[in-house]
């Protein structure tokens, strides 16, 4: 799980519910089921009527980058791209066609297919950058929809707000009903506001910078089968992949193991 978006909603909510009880309230005093479904109902009508329910179906399942970190390592992925670029210098670029079957991930395994089949640099290059930006502009449209939820939420808050007040005009005669159902009515002021700056916009960022991994990772892996293509030496590639490890390990000196092959002169 990732570790990061755990702890920062441990210590948003510790740190709200500590300062309501040090000012004296109760937890209980904002868990308020109604308003929950004024706000979170609200919002999700209001999101679906913006986005194409397949849209938002998406969001909900990449929510999964947000609490899981399941992408393999980039270092991983180089050394499987270095062992392809030794195999395709020994072998010849047609002994990679055995280890299309093993990959797993289709953008790398369609940019090797293309390779193989004897595509020109410049068309692969073409093809795959086009797949690039189409992917690119789908993903989008995915933090997008947290980022209307966290816009219409507030205002949800706002309207169950008004609508408990309503209630509370009606029992004016009582003053003690009064003050209690004002203190109820803006707790789905709470609700919108607290969404939004805690789950909306949090998600919506979290989920940029996944997608953005992905992206600079397709792109490593484009110019690495490039590489490959047009025959670069090994060893030039593997400091020109080397940028894209994190900087920890870029510069920690340690070196994964490579396949020694004897070049042929």
């Amino acid at each position: 799980m990732d570790k990061s978006t755990i702890t920062g909603i441990v210590v948003a909510l510790a740190g709200i519910g500590i300062g309501l009880v040090l000012e004296g309230g109760k937890i209980a005093q904002v868990l308020q089921p109604t308003a929950a479904m004024i706000v979170f109902g609200g919002t999700l009508g209001a999101v679906l009527i913006q986005f194409p329910l397949s849209v938002v179906i998406q969001a909900v399942v990449h929510l999964k980058d947000v609490f899981w970190d399941s992408e393999p390592e980039p270092d991983a992925l180089i050394q499987n791209l270095l062992r392809y670029a030794y195999k395709a210098r020994k072998d010849g670029l047609l002994s990679l066609d055995a280890e299309l079957s093993k990959i797993q991930d289709p953008f790398l395994r369609e940019s090797l297919m293309l390779a193989i089949d004897g595509a020109s640099a410049e068309d692969l290059r073409k093809m795959m950058e086009l797949q690039l930006d189409y992917r690119g502009e789908k993903a989008e449209r995915i933090p997008k929809v947290f980022e209307a939820a966290a816009g219409y939420s507030p205002t949800l808050g706002i309207i169950g707000a008004v609508l408990g007040l309503i209630q509370v005009m009606q029992h004016l005669q009582d003053i003690n009903e009064v003050g209690r159902g004002i203190a109820v009515a803006f707790v789905a002021t709470i609700y919108g506001v607290g969404a939004a700056n805690l789950l909306f916009l949090p998600w919506a960022g979290k989920i940029k910078i996944r997608m953005r991994e992905r992206q600079v990772i397709r792109e490593m892996t484009l110019e690495a089968v490039l590489s490959i293509l047009e025959g670069v030496n090994p060893r030039a590639l593997e400091m020109q992949l080397g940028s894209y490890l994190p900087a920890p390990i870029r510069h920690s000196g340690e070196k994964a193991p490579v396949p020694t092959v004897v070049n042929k002169r």
